[in-house]
């Protein structure tokens, strides 16, 4: 299975168990900046106690891995699980939304975005992705994020709503950050 046929696979999945997501992370990043190698998909799933049954259903074993007690647990915690198909390596990062100002934000401003030309899917906005990458670097000095950022910044150029990134840099106290970007993107 090809990165491309798991992101299919989980995107029809979520849908016709009519589950609220979006894709985020590098994958997210590529699409909306420059590409880069990554073996794992992330995705933020509005997953509730009652859906743990079809969810797991829906990937099946052996084809996959996927830990029943695990999903509960991050259901509980709000915290993530893993999808693991074992066969090619690839792996799906499930994060369960906290119940946040900004994950109803990235919520209502997920927008669908045909990363291949045979399906679609429900994306994060380039402004939430850089937002993430922003929290991912303050929490762990990845240079990989800022080069996400960069090129999601140099790609997008006016279409990027800067001035929604600076307000949520502020509330979650990312601004230093944001104006390290901005300087050094010519801002």
């Amino acid at each position: 299975m090809e990165q491309s046929d798991l992101l299919r696979h989980l995107a029809q999945t979520l849908d016709s168990l009519e589950l609220r997501y979006f894709v985020t992370g590098s994958i997210a990043s590529t699409y909306f900046g420059e590409p880069r190698f990554t073996n794992d998909i992330d995705v933020v799933v509005d997953l509730s106690a009652p859906q743990v049954t079809a969810f797991c259903i829906a990937f099946p074993s052996p084809e996959f891995y996927v830990s029943e007690d695990a999903i509960r647990q991050a259901i509980e915690h709000r915290t993530q699980f893993n999808i693991i198909h074992p066969a090619s390596g690839l792996k799906i990062d499930v994060m369960i939304p906290q119940n946040t100002p900004f994950d109803h934000s990235r919520f209502v401003r997920a927008k669908r975005i045909a990363p291949d030309v045979d399906f679609d899917a429900r994306f994060a906005s380039a402004e939430d992705v850089i937002i993430k990458k922003m929290e991912y670097y303050k929490e762990g000095g990845s240079e990989k994020h800022l080069r996400d950022i960069m090129g999601i910044l140099r790609l997008g150029g006016n279409d990027i709503d800067r001035a929604y990134i600076a307000t949520w840099a502020t509330r979650l106290g990312l601004d230093v950050i944001w104006s390290a970007i901005a300087e050094k993107s010519g801002e």
